[in-house]
């Protein structure tokens, strides 16, 4: 018996280690495709830290699962600019059973309670935010979790808050739901839903305010933001898979500031776009 208990615990060890080598060279991996940041390149829901509804449809999943590829998307320079840029990037994203995951869009993370129809867990990221003047990476902790209603009307229901830490500093939260639509197969997936994000008076007055410094300094008028609702929108995912195991990805998602963050004087659109492609190969 000690003898088992033993076996199990250095299979737990080495999974652990074996998790943490992969985060390594994941966190090696750079560009990033999508930053976290408000409004984010795609909603929440979007980034791959875990799918709560292909746990449902298919309980019995490979303890280890990866996704390599490759993406490029065009999306805004900035939080409210109206120029846009394309950006290449890897797609990097591993999953340890229903436990652990890592991917370049959400970080490293655990998902600390879990069950056919539930999940909530943290994770931990960096954000490259944009503002006026120069505003450096920072981490990012999120503490999140959703709620897929059945099997048989698969809406999933989300709930994150991000606190970053230095550069935007703040903190931001998330309501979302999505779920698939309908002409969705084995070969061909497509999710929806919306999303509404909110943030503190320090977030939204790093990002979008003015201040008497700054003002001096541009032809911008000081401009003091409030925390609130900073930007509702709608994502759109579709997979194609081509085999068993390559797949072709496109990400599309819309947002549009509200609040502090669309009277802004520094906001040259209230209204963010991105679009993502993507080639990725599944084990």
């Amino acid at each position: 018996m000690q003898d088992k208990m033993r076996g199990h615990s250095l299979t737990s060890a080495t999974a652990w280690r074996r998790f943490a080598y992969l985060a390594l060279m994941l966190c090696a991996c750079g560009p990033r495709i999508a930053w976290s940041q408000t409004p984010s390149p795609l909603q929440e829901w979007q980034y791959p830290g875990g799918t709560i509804v292909e746990k449902l449809y298919e309980p019995n999943l490979q303890d280890w699962r990866v996704v390599l590829g490759a993406a490029v998307a065009a999306m805004p320079r900035y939080d409210g600019g109206l120029a846009y840029h394309v950006t290449p990037g890897p797609v990097i994203v591993i999953l340890y059973k229903d436990i652990a995951f890592a991917s370049v869009g959400e970080g490293l993370g655990v998902n600390l309670i879990h069950g056919d129809k539930y999940r909530a867990g943290i994770s931990d990221d960096y954000a490259h935010l944009h503002g006026l003047g120069n505003i450096n990476p920072a981490p990012v902790v999120k503490v999140f979790g959703s709620y897929v209603i059945s099997k048989a009307f698969p809406l999933v229901l989300r709930a994150d808050v991000r606190r970053i830490i230095g550069g935007g500093d703040g903190v931001l939260g998330d309501l979302d739901a999505f779920m698939p639509l309908p002409g969705s197969s084995k070969t061909f997936v497509m999710f929806a839903g919306p999303s509404v994000t909110f943030s503190n008076r320090q977030y939204t007055q790093k990002v979008f305010g003015v201040s008497a410094v700054q003002a001096a300094d541009s032809a911008y008028p000081v401009y003091e933001a409030h925390g609130g609702t900073t930007a509702y929108g709608l994502g759109f995912s579709a997979s194609r898979f081509v085999t068993a195991h390559w797949l072709i990805n496109a990400d599309l998602a819309w947002n549009h500031l509200t609040g502090s963050a669309n009277d802004s004087p520094i906001t040259q659109s209230t209204m963010q776009g991105v679009v993502e492609l993507s080639s990725e190969y599944r084990w």
